[in-house]
């Protein structure tokens, strides 16, 4: 019988052992947590007219973080069946916009409006076209769980990070430790997010370095009808060509989609938008909320003479102009050759924003 015993205690001991042996703890690997901290690089004129870029004091700034959160916005792994990542729907050659008018989730769903170029969102106060979101943290989180994009569950999305080889070191340099949630993979995507910054365009450098030769006359006579007969810096405005607010533009009498109306609850706010910074507005086609222009051209016809003026909560910029500015050609291609000033090719190319996965 104390021979028995000794068997089963003996048993008990090594499956023990083999079980702690196994288990990944932190203390069985030479990983290191020791997070660098990043600021991010900004010309001085972004300084000047914003103060240091804000950052959320629970999600600072670090190498590892960053690196870790590039890493996964590239990864399709999210997605139900490996097929879509942030970046099928934000493409850096496109100022991390989608060039189709609806992107298209991993069953072939369409969705009802266009997706947002994603550039210089640490200066954001709400997230998607309806701000329906605060944070760039909790932005990050629905796409992956969306039915119309990623159609996954974040079960599966942890569940498969923590058994890739390299993942679990990369969020334990990161943040410290293995427990990979949700929580942490929208922490490290919102990092990265924070660090595309657009601010290097021909616009940039003649109207706040003072570079006289950085713009075209025509561009020159654009800009004179953007600050003037367009007042098109009535809502973009600022270094960030965006007040960040929510307006109705007129574009329909009849509201098929009533945006900020929806999560606020509040018949004020049908048919308001959040307005678009015009930063890379060139790269960033089709335009709108619902895509429904496919280029500047469009755009400006629009402003010239389309606007919808009984448009329900129409903007107090627009209402005074009736059905639109009264753009000759001549200045509509002025306006477009200005509007294109904006484009930032540094950005567009910058390697430090590309696909990291082999």
């Amino acid at each position: 019988m104390r021979t028995k015993i000794k068997y089963l205690l003996s048993i008990s001991l090594f499956l023990g052992l083999f079980i702690i042996a196994c288990d990944p703890k932190e203390d069985d690997n030479d990983w290191v947590y020791n997070p660098t901290p990043v600021t991010v690089s900004l010309p001085a004129f972004v300084n000047t007219y914003l103060g240091i870029m804000p950052t959320p004091s629970d999600n600072p700034l670090t190498e590892a973080g960053i690196a870790l959160g590039r890493r996964l916005f590239y990864d399709k792994r999210l997605s139900n069946d490996n097929t879509m990542s942030c970046a099928t729907c934000h493409l850096q050659q496109h100022a991390f916009d989608d060039p189709r008018r609806f992107s298209e989730g991993t069953n072939g769903a369409l969705g009802n409006r266009n997706a947002m170029a994603i550039q210089n969102l640490s200066w954001a106060n709400a997230m998607f076209w309806d701000g329906r979101r605060a944070t760039l943290e909790q932005q990050a989180h629905d796409p992956v769980t969306n039915p119309i994009e990623m159609r996954n569950t974040w079960t599966t999305v942890e569940s498969r990070l923590r058994n890739d080889a390299t993942y679990p070191q990369l969020f334990y340099e990161a943040f410290g430790t293995l427990d990979i949630d949700s929580n942490l993979v929208v922490k490290a995507i919102a990092q990265f997010e924070r660090t595309l910054v657009s601010f290097h365009s021909p616009f940039d450098d003649y109207y706040f370095n003072g570079n006289t030769n950085a713009l075209t006359e025509q561009q020159i006579r654009g800009k004179d009808i953007y600050f003037g007969k367009g007042h098109c810096n009535d809502c973009h405005s600022d270094v960030l060509l965006t007040d960040n607010q929510f307006r109705n533009n007129g574009l329909d009498i009849v509201l098929t989609d009533i945006g900020m109306g929806k999560p606020t609850q509040n018949p004020n706010n049908n048919g308001k938008f959040k307005v678009p910074t015009l930063r890379n507005i060139a790269l960033t086609a089709p335009y709108m909320h619902d895509g429904r222009f496919p280029d500047l051209q469009a755009v400006v016809d629009f402003y010239s003479h389309g606007i919808q003026p009984n448009s329900p909560n129409i903007d107090e910029h627009i209402a005074p102009f009736g059905s639109g500015f009264a753009f000759s050609p001549a200045e509509k291609s002025d306006l477009i050759a200005f509007l294109q000033s904006f484009t930032d090719t540094s950005f567009i190319n910058n390697p430090n924003f590309s696909d990291p996965n082999p």
